[in-house]
């Protein structure tokens, strides 16, 4: 699997790219700049025919309505464009569609990435991301997460390597977002980064890869000063693999980095028969998973923990303390859990 430890250095390249968009791309109205909602559809009956113009026109707080249709390309939203909501209309994921086809190994990992959001306080709802790269020889994001306080509800994540980065930089510093009742799908590190992130109520699905190996869910880079990293609550883990044969996930020290010790736990959900019993967490690039903060709590289904010394658990006391409210709260005291 190509590294992961350019990720800072490629964010300052999507953020530049987006700030030379072309205002009127796309537009069918003089450009909405002081509205506050701008609607778009593909059949043009709205202000833009894409949602990359509509970004370009919207300011911060902006409610941006994207009406059924499939939509080609990057979707980049800049760091100037706090605030924002953007949401299908219909309240029906698989109806307002974001695609694009792009690999890291040609475009960069944000590059890649089918939604880029750099922004922060912004919430997507109610639409599908995908990237449709079909070689499997390289990273392709659906989604970079990469701004504070970003909100995910009723979105459908669809990729097969590194479909969802939530990145904060290097160093101690740690974005936030919150994922409900949403979907995401991917077969290898299709859920990784440093962020502190919770993914709540949502399906969990891993991609069948026909192997005794077929991957592993989450690659968590935490930084050791930061307790909290990914925390997958109230959701099901599901596939149609085989028995035994995908891995929670995997320790990622990114960039070699030793202080990226990952902080994983998956609590109050059902996994399916597909999760392995030996072998859930898995060592990467030469660094062991027991280097990292791994557990489990509360689960049940057919993969959940038979008992083994490879399924970490901790306990009601420790629980009380790693719930979706903590990992979020910060030092602002931030709470959008449902």
């Amino acid at each position: 699997m190509p590294p992961h430890g350019t990720h800072r250095t490629i964010v300052v390249r999507g953020a530049l790219a987006v700030a030379v968009l072309p205002l009127t791309a796309g537009a069918l109205s003089v450009p909405a700049h002081a509205a506050t909602t701008i609607t778009v559809a593909a059949d043009g009956s709205g202000n833009y025919t894409t949602v990359q113009a509509a970004l370009a026109a919207a300011s911060s707080g902006t409610v941006i309505n994207v009406k059924p249709g499939t939509y080609y390309g990057q979707v980049s939203i800049s760091s100037a464009k706090s605030g924002i909501t953007l949401q299908g209309t219909t309240g029906t994921a698989t109806d307002v569609v974001i695609t694009g086809n792009a690999p890291a190994s040609t475009a960069g990992t944000a590059g890649s990435a089918t939604m880029l959001n750099l922004a922060k306080d912004t919430t997507v709802k109610g639409l599908t991301i995908a990237n449709t790269y079909a070689a499997h020889d390289s990273q392709a994001l659906a989604l970079y997460a990469g701004a504070d306080r970003q909100v995910y509800r009723n979105v459908r994540m669809l990729g097969y390597q590194d479909t969802f980065l939530s990145w904060g930089g290097t160093g101690s510093s740690q974005v936030r977002q919150y994922v409900y009742k949403s979907y995401i799908e991917g077969a290898v590190d299709f859920v990784y980064g440093n962020g502190a992130l919770v993914i709540d109520s949502t399906t969990i699905r891993s991609l069948d890869r026909a192997s005794s190996n077929n991957g592993y869910i989450t690659a968590a880079a935490t930084n050791s000063s930061n307790p909290y990293g990914i925390l997958i609550t109230r959701s099901t883990l599901t596939s149609s693999a085989a028995a035994g044969t995908v891995a929670l996930g995997r320790c990622w020290h990114a960039g070699g980095a030793a202080d990226a010790i990952g902080q994983v736990l998956v609590r109050d959900s059902t996994l399916g028969a597909h999760i392995r019993q030996a072998g859930a967490w898995q060592d990467m690039g030469g660094f062991s998973w027991k280097t990292c903060r791994f557990s489990e709590y509360n689960n049940g289904g057919a993969g959940a923990s038979t008992g083994t010394s490879d399924r970490p658990q901790i306990s009601s006391t420790t629980a009380a303390n790693y719930t979706s409210q903590k990992y979020l709260a910060g030092s602002d005291g931030w709470n959008p859990v449902q």
